[in-house]
């Protein structure tokens, strides 16, 4: 069983937040590892927001439980009307996270059934500590850069194999074919999306983050391959086009990385596109079709290797603003 390190976090900040809490004096002590607990977020930005939140909707919760507790009495009607006006206000504020952290304020100030300075001094003290505590706790954040290369080079792999599936059915018709690596890219594609969105929220200061233009790259060369895929169906059974096509596609299966080998592949397929068009014209309604899906794919293909171009282009734009910063 793996143990999660908001697991890890979680088990460390409670106690913390307990002892502080014990150290001054505070009452309902407990009271403040539980809105540690409530405050363990996923990514440091979402802890900066949480703990915003949870610190504003509990103020507000205080100021609630004065007014109605005070002046109107301790009976569970009158928390419950408490509630009542108290929720629909953190939805108009959108500070609804504070709902829970805020309850166990409202319920502290219940139970005491009383209402003085050093009490309600007492409950911002719980606040700050228990807040603050999983605030700390939230500043460290594991780095997720291994995973994303990880996910990377698993994509990259895919990637591979279907360009070098398509070479072999251009060539030789091959069926044998279940199809699974483009299931997978669409999954690691998925996948890396929630990655990539948790690593840019734990940097906060990162203006750019080269995952997300390497993945957001890799998913419309995706859409642009399932494009291609009805189109290699439609190619001649067997000639010099279908062989050129094919070797093309296996070379370009080899060249599957993070490098930039884009313009090289480019200046074939122009060579390749000269040399189509110097082939005889289409003379039947069939040769014609073939034709033209010859060319539906290699601009298909030529926007696919665009797209890797002008990411790379992107990414020697932005380290070389790097440098000079």
């Amino acid at each position: 069983m793996k143990i999660g390190y908001r697991t890890i976090k979680t088990a460390i900040g409670t106690p913390i937040a307990i002892w502080v809490a014990q150290l001054l004096g505070v009452t309902n002590f407990v009271s403040a590892g539980i809105l540690t607990i409530l405050c363990i977020q996923p990514s440091r930005k979402q802890s900066f927001l949480s703990a915003w939140n949870r610190f504003l909707a509990c103020i507000i919760a205080s100021v609630f439980s004065i007014i109605f507790f005070y002046f109107i009495g301790y009976h569970p009607l009158v928390l419950g009307l408490l509630l009542l006006v108290f929720i629909p206000v953190t939805v108009i504020f959108n500070i609804t996270q504070g709902i829970a952290t805020s309850s166990v304020i409202i319920l502290n100030l219940y139970g005491a059934n009383y209402l003085d300075i050093n009490f309600l001094v007492d409950q911002f003290l719980l606040i700050v500590i228990g807040i603050g505590t999983g605030l700390v706790m939230n500043l460290y954040m594991p780095s997720l850069d291994r995973k994303l290369k990880e996910k990377q080079q698993d994509l990259e792999e895919n990637f591979q194999f279907v360009l070098y599936e398509i070479a072999l059915y251009v060539r030789n018709k091959n069926i044998d074919w279940d199809g699974k690596e483009i299931k997978r890219i669409g999954e690691i594609l998925d996948e890396t999306s929630d990655l990539v969105e948790r690593d840019k929220e734990n940097h906060l200061l990162r203006s750019k983050h080269i995952y997300r233009d390497y993945f957001k790259m890799r998913t419309r060369q995706f859409e642009l391959l399932q494009r291609m895929l009805p189109l290699v169906t439609k190619l001649p059974k067997k000639d010099t086009i279908s062989e050129k096509i094919a070797d093309f596609f296996e070379d370009l299966s080899k060249a599957v990385h993070p490098g930039n080998t884009a313009i090289i592949y480019l200046e074939r397929l122009e060579n390749l596109r000269k040399e189509f068009d110097e082939e005889e014209l289409p003379c039947s309604k069939e040769e014609f079709e073939t034709r033209a899906n010859l060319f539906r794919l290699l601009h298909d293909i030529e926007d696919y290797l665009i797209v890797k171009m002008k990411y790379k282009e992107s990414d020697v734009v932005k380290k070389k603003k790097q440098l000079e910063t």
